[in-house]
């Protein structure tokens, strides 16, 4: 399917601000927006079932080849992807074999190999280049795309908060395996020449993983989210005001009890996106074939995680023998919003998690707007309903996002006059962010903040989100 540009409307702060999907949008944020697997929000659902959304892969996957002489082992790949007028991708590099070892200028290793960060760039997000940058050394040359070296496990991202432009990029990183006090950080003003490594206070004993932060406009600070290790490897969180004093590392989320140590939580990059927060978690199937899986994670407050379908991959597995059969691991960054479609990138790996030499390569999927996960009819051509809990009205309009194609959609506010079931003009088509409308002519403009229950009914049709609303919960 193929959802052409159209207006996505986002409502902050009592104005509208509009972009065509033509053009790549990264900031997802909406406070009005609504996802139906929000458990915060449903009352009751009849004959329906929650799914994830449906990702389709790149015909060019994997879109980028280990194909210089110190790309000895893309191990894991942790991409960082950034769009800001063009694409950028930071990704991981290990330095395995003694002999590629030795070509370093000068030779160093973090638990027992080279690291080096490599960068590439793209006009369109398909076709990649990595530049000569001519910052350092490999086997008597500097012509290579390498951007940092003697970093582990890298997460970068691009921070318009900073008021300083020196530090407009940050990277944080490891420097070893669960040493005391081994996290580092660096800043940067175009995502090329970075600082002196700096100590960061307060982390202790984490990394090991892609760490990555990101600046929390909700909530006014810096969250990282990484790893520590407790007998098995749990995701943690921190957050900090300056980005360099940080709070403890605390456990947000950990396997399952029937997984136990089996299945464990490997890494976890986390974006705002609507009024929550959405992420990836890689699952490490340590007690079987050792793969690894990305499953979909939700929070309402990027502090207490949920797993959307936990055993059920988000970006599923290739076949045996794919470029992406053995293990993935998804981006750092908010997907990209281009020619209609929500661009995730993911390393993809043959290969499963044994051994440093493996190659994870850059790789692509897309996702129809709002698409992450939502509820369907359970049963073809039987009817399903949604009724949420209480929410304030708060906007002109009240739009939804859903494929209806072959089917169809009825909306009702529950109890008002003039916006029935039978008033409500079905949506028979797949939509972003449609209007709903009902045969009255009334708009819940009129009923602006009220508390109201919406409910949804399906027939052969999916439903991700809703918006124009919000918790009353929001406004104690």
């Amino acid at each position: 399917m193929k959802w052409n540009c159209q207006t996505l409307t986002l409502v902050l702060s009592g104005f509208c601000v509009f972009a065509c999907a033509d053009e790549p949008v990264v900031n997802h944020q909406n406070p009005l927006k609504q996802f139906l697997f929000d458990t915060r929000i449903i009352a009751e659902t009849n004959n329906v079932r929650l799914v994830l959304g449906r990702v389709e892969k790149d015909s060019h996957n994997p879109l980028i080849k280990a194909d210089k002489p110190w790309e000895n082992a893309l191990n894991n790949l942790y991409p960082n992807i950034i769009y800001d007028g063009q694409f950028k991708l930071w990704y991981k590099c290990v330095l395995a074999d003694s002999n590629i070892i030795a070509r370093m200028m000068p030779p160093r290793t973090i638990n027992n190999v080279g690291w080096f960060l490599c960068y590439a760039t793209s006009a369109d997000g398909i076709m990649w280049e990595k530049p000569v940058l001519n910052l350092h050394g490999f086997d008597g040359s500097k012509k290579n795309n390498v951007v940092a070296r003697d970093v582990a496990n890298v997460g970068v991202f691009r921070d318009p908060h900073d008021s300083n432009p020196a530090r407009r990029y940050k990277m944080i990183y490891d420097i070893g395996v669960r040493l005391p006090d081994n996290m580092r950080e660096q800043f940067s003003p175009d995502g090329i020449n970075w600082s002196e490594p700096l100590h960061p206070e307060g982390l202790g004993t984490s990394g090991d993983t892609h760490s990555m932060m990101f600046w929390d406009e909700q909530y006014g600070r810096y969250v990282l989210i990484s790893r520590i290790y407790l007998g098995e490897r749990l995701v943690a969180r921190a957050e900090s005001l300056d980005a360099v004093h940080w709070t403890k590392p605390e456990v947000v989320l950990r396997s399952l009890p029937n997984e136990g140590k089996n299945r464990q939580t490997y890494c976890m990059p986390v974006f705002p996106y609507a009024n929550i927060y959405l992420g990836f978690v890689m699952m490490y199937n340590i007690g079987s074939d050792k793969s690894v899986d990305c499953e979909l994670v939700w929070s309402p407050d990027s502090v207490k995680w949920e797993r959307v379908l936990a055993g059920t991959p988000f970006i599923p597995r290739g076949p045996s023998g794919s470029y992406d059969a053995g293990c993935i691991y998804a981006q750092a960054g908010p997907p990209i919003l281009k020619d209609g479609y929500l661009w995730i990138y993911y390393g993809g790996s043959t290969a499963v998690h044994r051994g440093w030499k493996r190659n994870c390569l850059p790789c692509l999927v897309r996702l129809r707007p709002d698409g992450f996960a939502g509820y369907e009819s359970q049963q073809p051509h039987r009817e399903g309903s949604i009724i949420t809990k209480p929410l304030y009205f708060m906007a002109d309009q009240l739009r939804v996002s859903a494929d209806a194609s072959g089917g169809s959609l009825r909306v009702e506010i529950v109890d008002i006059n003039g916006f029935s079931l039978d008033d409500c003009e079905p949506i028979t088509s797949d939509v972003t962010d449609c209007i709903v409308k009902w045969k009255s002519g009334k708009t819940p403009g009129m009923l602006k903040g009220k508390l109201a229950r919406i409910k949804f009914v399906l027939c052969n049709a999916r439903i991700y989100t809703f918006s124009g609303m919000e918790p009353g919960e929001n406004r104690q």
